[in-house]
């Protein structure tokens, strides 16, 4: 929820009064979805609630044919104080959110190796899948993306190469665990031909 008014708090801001669908249209311009929490149908209830908190104000209702009647608002003093506060907190917040990946992996004993290495395998694919997709976006949105939206992108794909690389790291491991463990009932067999403890 901070999100998403930070987002439109920003967006109004920096664009003067706008209407909810204004503000989420400039969500899905922005692909903010791609490299945030901020859900764009979302963003109608946060201004109600924003309203509610004199973080903005309703400065008028329009129609303009069809649609129906819109409701114009505007970022008030404390919405501004707001999104100030909200934005330096972003800005000095490191928020790694956990995986549930990792509790999976806690929780995979009772799995075989080949049916482990198959589900990261999978999800592997899934990850290279979305980072191939926000690459061919990053390329086609370049030359509209202004200031800063150049690092935001970046910030999304160095991320997704991290996680790749993790994946990979984890998959030669479970290929080494699986090699070892075939390996090793060998080797004990050997050691008792010798009369070493195994």
């Amino acid at each position: 929820m901070t999100s998403s008014r930070l987002f439109a708090l920003g967006a109004l801001a920096r664009g003067g009064p706008m209407h909810g669908y204004q503000i989420r249209q400039a969500a899905q311009l922005d692909r903010t979805e791609l490299w945030t929490d901020v859900k764009p149908g979302s963003l109608y209830s946060v201004l109600r609630r924003m309203t509610e908190e004199g973080l903005v104000e309703v400065v008028r209702t329009e129609k303009v044919g069809n649609p129906p009647e819109r409701t114009v608002y505007a970022i008030t003093d404390r919405g501004r104080q707001e999104l100030t506060a909200l934005r330096d907190s972003a800005l000095r917040t490191v928020r790694l959110l956990p995986d549930p990946v990792d509790l999976a992996l806690q929780c995979s004993a009772d799995l075989g190796d080949a049916e482990l290495t198959a589900a990261v395998a999978a999800r592997r694919q899934a990850v290279a899948d979305r980072l191939a997709a926000f690459e061919e976006q990053y390329a086609a949105g370049r030359p509209d993306l202004v200031g800063r939206e150049p690092w935001i992108f970046e910030h999304c794909l160095a991320r997704l190469r991290a996680e790749l690389s993790w994946h990979d790291a984890l998959l030669d491991g479970l290929s080494g665990a699986a090699k070892h463990d075939a390996v090793q009932p060998d080797a004990v067999a050997t050691d008792a031909v010798k009369g070493e403890p195994s």
